[in-house]
């Protein structure tokens, strides 16, 4: 899999070079800023991209315009983008523009190698991948008489697992229960949402960030 990555800080740049070539990715290009990227950029140049949010020249969200010039110039291009912080509303935002190959971690999990090896392949597959993080402080956000605060503590870890694109199978292994009360928990969730139980682990992230969204 080739990969594009936009990261002003150089020591996490080549960090990220390093590790993802020692994970059998190809480095298609590397700079320290988004209008480098944009300027070379193609379709068929790369299979997925890279990007930091806050980049040079103003440091607020060149990473995101980037992510959203790049699938605006080739639809579903997968994007995985990096935060030092949550900010959801630029979550919220890349979400918007198709939530199809898009993701959103914050850098800490790129020190967690298999977990985040694993969100970058899943994105470049057409996945949905939220940090946990976001997930959590979305719903945090949410008013006291909302549904949300009636989940119980194992259904709302079931739900942020879910956000993240896991599957059921996934779910119980990480939670060590079968994957019939997995199937409960997330039936139960959704009952309380008012969203629909879609079997797509795809489709159960974007029914859930639609929620968050709304």
């Amino acid at each position: 899999m080739r990969v594009l990555i936009a990261e002003d800080d150089a020591l996490l740049r080549a960090g990220l070079e390093l590790l993802l070539k020692g994970e059998g990715f190809e480095v298609a290009g590397s700079w320290d800023n988004a209008d480098d990227l944009l300027a070379v950029f193609e379709p068929g140049i790369a299979d997925a991209a890279l990007l930091d949010v806050r980049m040079p020249p103003t440091f607020t969200n060149e990473g995101l315009k980037a992510a959203l010039e790049l699938r605006a110039r080739v639809p579903d291009f997968p994007v995985l983008v990096l935060s030092a912080y949550v900010e959801d509303r630029y979550a919220s935002r890349l979400l918007g523009s198709g939530a199809q190959g898009v993701g959103y971690l914050l850098k800490e999990r790129v020190g967690k190698v298999g977990d985040f090896v694993d969100a970058l392949q899943r994105v470049a597959a057409g996945g949905t991948v939220m940090d946990p993080e976001v997930i959590a402080q979305l719903f945090s956000r949410r008013g006291t008489r909302d549904p949300i605060r009636s989940l119980t503590p194992r259904e709302f870890e079931v739900l942020g697992l879910v956000a993240e694109g896991l599957g059921n199978t996934a779910i119980a292994q990480a939670i060590s229960v079968s994957e019939t009360a997995v199937s409960k928990h997330i039936g139960n969730i959704f009952a309380k949402l008012g969203l629909s139980p879609l079997d797509s682990g795809h489709r159960r992230v974007l029914a859930t960030l639609a929620y968050l969204r709304s």
